[in-house]
């Protein structure tokens, strides 16, 4: 049952144009990134760049060397689109994509750590097999066909991605649509639908229909009565997220990954008529199965693991942030924050207040104060900067307040506990993190 589940050779139809849609994605997801200043707001204007914690090896190149570097990885998405050297084009982009979402997290998005996960799974799909210039270059290449693998291997991950964010949105604030009016409140101005948005009965609708959405499209897009239906209600779920939260490419490259679900003969219809259907039913066992199901099975184990490692962590995710990112938890909380930061030197004890604006730009300087590892890092790029002038420092968060959905301003941070000497546990609670029923003391 198995074997023919993943071993059976199907036609690939399915594959070759996902491949022509990921290349044309992220080539226009990489150029648009310097034409909309993104590039220059968060890799090139900052001082620092806070970078994942762990990865603070990985900087920006100097000068307009991340123009090039996005320059690099448009033309790869190109390259991945015509077949061109196709393995060495999806490995150099996953490998450089990676790295730049490693590099910087003041405008992290679940969407980016999604196309790190489908670049690193098509380093391992034969893309390449047909409609590319590499095929053209050796004809032997050429194949119809895949193994059946390839297609679950997405509806797989794809279901894992729905499914968690579906479960991440059964919360109080989601569920009395509290998180939506706050994420409405800023479309306001928008054009002909900035009033209907701010009305109730449509922070209804879109509460339950992102839950029921994301914990049925997977399931609905399989079975061959509701797909039809599914795909339409997908390509207005993805359009309408689109137009209202302008996030890039990733509404589109969710209705591409539409074509693994429909029938090899109806894509082989619509984009390659002239492409020679399979039509055979081998069931081929490769020499490299038990590899392929050894690694499939790390891979999907931390998939499934990853996004519930903040149970394992002491406290409330929505309130300490610690195991948030990489689980799926999308556009479920709005947080700002306050505070002041203090600089003590050891020997005189000196103190200094930091003004932000001389370190950080503005949309950091949100980040620094409402999340506790933006925090953290803050204060050991303090540390390092008063030793640059032969100065041996504490450095502490005073007056620390945070509002979650614009609830009432809460103690977040303990003002006694000296940042720049704790150290960051990836899977642990950090105890100066203050709980979410703190009271200020008189």
């Amino acid at each position: 049952m198995l074997n023919r589940l993943l071993f059976q050779r199907i036609d690939n139809s399915q594959l070759i144009i996902f491949r022509i849609f990921f290349g044309i994605l992220v080539a226009l997801e990489c150029f648009g990134a310097i034409a909309t200043g993104w590039v220059k707001r968060n890799l090139i204007a900052p001082q620092y760049t806070f970078p994942f914690i762990d990865f603070e090896f990985l900087q920006p190149l100097p000068g307009f060397g991340m123009y090039l570097y996005f320059c690099t990885m448009g033309l790869l998405g190109l390259f991945i689109a015509v077949g061109f050297k196709y393995r060495a084009s999806i490995i150099s982009f996953t490998i450089l994509w990676t790295a730049t979402y490693l590099m910087q997290k003041t405008a992290y998005n679940n969407h980016y750590y999604l196309l790190i996960l489908i670049s690193l799974l098509m380093c391992f799909f034969p893309a390449e097999r047909s409609r590319s210039y590499d095929v053209k270059m050796n004809s032997e290449l050429e194949t119809n066909s895949m193994y059946a693998y390839v297609k679950w291997v997405v509806v797989l991950q794809l279901f894992i991605v729905y499914v968690y964010a579906s479960i991440a949105k059964m919360y109080g604030d989601w569920l009395d649509f509290s998180t939506i009016a706050t994420l409405m409140n800023s479309k306001k101005a928008y054009w002909l639908i900035g009033d209907i948005l701010q009305q109730p009965w449509v922070h209804v609708i879109i509460g339950w229909a992102g839950i029921v959405f994301d914990l049925l499209i997977v399931p609905a897009l399989l079975w061959k009565p509701t797909r039809k239906i599914a795909f339409f209600l997908s390509l207005f779920f993805h359009l309408f997220n689109s137009i209202i939260f302008q996030i890039g490419i990733f509404p589109y490259l969710s209705i591409a990954f539409s074509v693994f679900f429909f029938e090899p003969e109806t894509i082989r219809s619509i984009f390659f008529k002239s492409k020679s259907p399979y039509t055979a039913s081998k069931l081929i066992i490769p020499t490299f199965k038990n590899t392929l199901l050894l690694g499939f099975s790390v891979y999907f184990i931390i998939q499934l693991l990853l996004p519930i490692r903040h149970y394992a962590i002491d406290g409330d995710v929505l309130w300490t942030e610690e195991g948030h990112r990489m689980s799926w938890r999308m556009m479920l909380r709005s947080r700002q924050g306050k505070g002041t930061f203090k600089v003590v030197d050891k020997k005189t004890e000196e103190v200094t207040y930091i003004n932000p604006k001389d370190y950080v730009t503005a949309s950091q300087q949100r980040k620094i104060f409402a999340y506790p590892d933006f925090a953290w890092q803050f204060a050991q790029y303090l540390k390092k900067d008063f030793e640059g002038k032969n100065m041996e420092v504490e450095v502490y968060l005073e007056n620390s307040l945070i509002s979650i959905n614009r609830k009432t301003y809460t103690p977040f941070i303990d003002p006694e506990i000296d940042l720049a000497a704790e150290p960051w546990y990836q899977t642990k609670h950090h105890t100066w993190i203050l709980p979410s029923n703190h009271k200020i003391k008189n």
